[in-house]
């Protein structure tokens, strides 16, 4: 549940809201009594336990290696110029 502060209150105390925000708390920031805004904490990236991930590449379609080698050799250039 977000919880109200005003404008003011975040001008004065931006320092204890970042703290809050750090913290997963959400607020919604009022100019005269009427809501202007919502601060929420960003999404942070998460571990992936390898039992997960492994179960997810389990489905993942397989590879045909010749094509993929294919498909890369087709994109890179195997002969670079010598540097001047």
């Amino acid at each position: 549940m977000s919880r109200e502060i005003t404008q003011r209150e975040l001008r004065n105390q931006s320092g204890e809201i970042m703290r809050r925000l750090d913290a997963g708390e959400t607020f919604v920031v009022t100019r005269n009594g009427e809501p202007v805004g919502e601060l929420s904490p960003l999404r942070r990236h998460r571990f992936v336990g390898a039992e997960t991930a492994v179960a997810i590449f389990r489905t993942a379609p397989s590879v045909d290696y010749d094509r993929f080698r294919g498909d890369l050799d087709a994109l890179a250039d195997q002969h670079p110029a010598p540097r001047g």
